[in-house]
């Protein structure tokens, strides 16, 4: 069975798109972007927007009773590579042993003007 998965946390998913959904064990976390709960991209560099983005993968995970632990896989947009490493601090502060397999890609047209953009598949 799938169904939506809707934090009233985050913002809303951009176009036709929904927060996340299930299918089955697997919950889908749509690409989140860095924006508040008005839609507008966060004050502050790569550090301050990796950290909203998992605060809303979180959010999501949170409303089918998951977390940042339960993340099988990532897929990480950034606007410049060369932010990776201080992604990884973010990232690697919040993400838990065994880290989930990733893809990082490269992205110079995000949304918003984001520099960073994240998707995530979790396991129940």
């Amino acid at each position: 069975m799938k169904y939506s998965v809707n934090a009233k946390s985050c913002p809303d998913a951009l176009g036709a798109a929904s927060k996340g959904t299930t299918a089955g064990r697997l919950v889908f976390v749509s690409a989140q972007l860095p924006v508040d709960e008005n839609g507008a991209l966060v004050a502050g560099g790569i550090c301050e927007q990796a950290a909203l983005v998992l605060d809303h993968v979180e959010a999501i995970l949170s409303e089918v009773g998951l977390d940042l632990s339960d993340v099988a896989k990532t897929t990480v947009y950034l606007a410049d590579l060369n932010d990776l490493e201080a992604f990884d601090d973010v990232y690697g502060g919040r993400i838990e042993l065994p880290r989930p397999a990733r893809t990082v890609v490269g992205d110079r047209d995000l949304p918003l003007g984001a520099l960073v953009q994240m998707d995530a598949v979790a396991c129940r």
